[in-house]
């Protein structure tokens, strides 16, 4: 009688251990034009812990080739075939607004790593299952612009993405620039595997503007920056935070140096004031990333990655307390303990989510930043 207790004990210890699993799906761009972003996102999950308290986590991570019908079948994979608890992606805005259908149908809370504001914004239903790990474009064009003023810019000219990354940078430059005395003389746009912007540079120049605001991703982000110097443009280049990559600098060569970026602290942590409250949390985790990947690896895209993990390592053991991991209420339960996530200190920021901001930071997130002979130099406000 004592053995077949025993036994029992040992099946219910199985069966309660195998119901604390929780799954937690990634779809991220591994090929493709934006590959540069997911691969080191991908790095940082490699990082990721299989426990926290008491849950074990398993990982599936697929790859969404940088095509948005791909990232929309992955999370339709990733919620039926896999049944996962959450999702972690994609790692570009075209995917992520791709992919919000899908989640909202599938009631899967996710953590995107899109950066446009309309990844989360207006909040709906469709948005309410979907969080978003880099600050909205508001809060880094607030950081450029400051610098802009304080630089004596009156006339920006803009060159972007054809798309809806770029489009979003366009809206919030739009409506921050007259706040800091900047007008938009000119917006030209382009495609991500354009080989030539000479037109655009052209029109742009046309206008005379003292700045350029470059609102790109990862390499093709270079092509405009070389032609603007070739066509004998000496005026200031801003750059989006997402082209600060070893790959970037070593594609622009000479002619991204003078450039301009609001960048998270993680990049220039040595650097910063010592009463910076990301400096030695970002300053830790490159030292740990660069241990395991390699010294120069560590980038923008592996802080955003790892900050996904820490927001889930608060908010599962919370969700946990009231439901089971595979079910729907704890799907609820995790959406909920996503958005109460309080004062989080991220390598991205510091994260306070709420019911109408599933973004959660503010203008600590950012510095400003130069780039002189392929390296970052922090710039003091």
């Amino acid at each position: 009688m004592n053995w077949m207790k025993a036994i029992g004990c040992c099946m219910a210890f199985a069966a309660s251990t195998a119901a604390a699993q929780v799954k937690v799906g990634a779809t991220i761009p591994l090929t493709g034009p934006v590959a540069m972003l997911g691969l080191g996102q991908e790095k940082a999950m490699q990082m990721y812990d299989r426990q926290v308290g008491d849950l074990s986590i398993q990982y599936i991570t697929l790859d969404d080739a940088s095509d948005t019908t791909a990232a929309v079948n992955n999370v339709k994979k990733l919620s039926k075939e896999h049944a996962v608890d959450v999702i972690i992606g994609s790692s570009s805005t075209p995917q992520c607004l791709a992919m919000l259908d899908a989640i909202a149908q599938a009631e899967v809370p996710t953590i995107c790593l899109g950066s446009a504001s309309a990844v989360v914004t207006p909040m709906d239903d469709k948005r309410k299952w979907v969080f978003k790990i880099p600050p909205n474009d508001e809060v880094w064009i607030e950081g450029m612009a400051k610098h802009m003023q304080a630089s004596g810019v009156k006339k920006l000219g803009f060159i972007g993405f054809n798309d809806a990354f770029g489009e979003s940078w366009l809206q919030a430059m739009s409506k921050i620039a007259g706040n800091y005395d900047v007008e938009i003389v000119a917006a030209e746009r382009y495609g991500r595997t354009d080989s030539s912007v000479t037109a655009q540079v052209l029109k742009v120049l046309m206008k005379k503007p003292d700045a350029v605001l470059i609102a790109a991703s990862g390499t093709p982000a270079a092509l405009p920056t070389m032609t603007l110097r070739e066509r004998g443009f000496k005026g200031k280049i801003y750059l989006n935070a997402s082209i600060a990559t070893k790959e970037f600098m070593e594609t622009a060569g000479p002619a991204a140096n003078g450039a301009l970026l609001s960048i998270g602290v993680g990049l220039v942590a040595d650097e910063v004031p010592d009463s910076n409250p990301l400096k030695k949390l970002n300053q830790e985790f490159k030292q740990q990333y660069e241990a395991k990947f390699g010294e120069g690896t560590f980038n923008i895209f592996a802080m955003q990655g790892y900050d996904a993990f820490r927001i889930l390592r608060q908010a599962l053991p919370v969700a946990a307390k009231s439901a089971s991991p595979g079910t729907p209420e704890f799907r609820r339960a995790l959406r909920d303990a996503i958005e109460n996530v309080h004062d989080l200190h991220g390598n991205t920021g510091i994260y306070t989510f709420s019911p109408a901001d599933h973004s959660g930071l503010d203008t600590r997130a950012v510095v400003m930043a130069e780039i002189q002979d392929g390296q970052l130099n922090y710039v003091p406000e």
